[in-house]
């Protein structure tokens, strides 16, 4: 089962951007397909050290993209990028340290976070460039 789907207002027009959006939905539904099977803890430390890795080198290409296009909300955006990283750095020390850990809270905060900012930045983004 999933836990987001593509959806093609998720895409910003430039193939590399869509390929690793596709790619982060495709591993967040691996981590969630994970905890629902009672997966190790190992293993789901490893998937989101593996989520935090993409998204992190995403975000630099997006924000490479921006930059080259004298895109006017590069910072707001970037911003957004520094707080979504941030987020992802919090849930995994959350479950590192059994921190009230909740799998359902994990599904769920990954599920709203990449759907708002598909929606909303990354949908102006391809406005933009669009």
């Amino acid at each position: 089962m999933s836990l987001i789907d593509w959806h093609e207002e998720y895409s910003v027009g430039i193939a590399s951007v869509d390929h690793e959006h596709r790619e982060m939905i495709n591993l967040i539904n691996a981590v969630y397909d994970n905890l629902s099977s009672n997966a190790s803890k190992d293993q789901i430390e490893a998937f989101l050290g593996e989520i935090y890795t993409k998204i992190s080198a995403h975000f630099a290409l997006e924000e490479k993209i921006m930059k080259a296009k004298a895109y006017d909300e590069y910072e707001g955006h970037k911003e957004d990028h520094e707080r979504l990283l941030d987020e992802i750095r919090d849930i995994m020390d959350f479950y590192e340290t059994d921190d009230y850990f909740s799998d359902k809270d994990l599904a769920d905060q990954l599920e709203r976070w990449f759907s708002e900012h598909f929606r909303t930045r990354d949908a102006r983004l391809h406005k933009h460039l669009g």
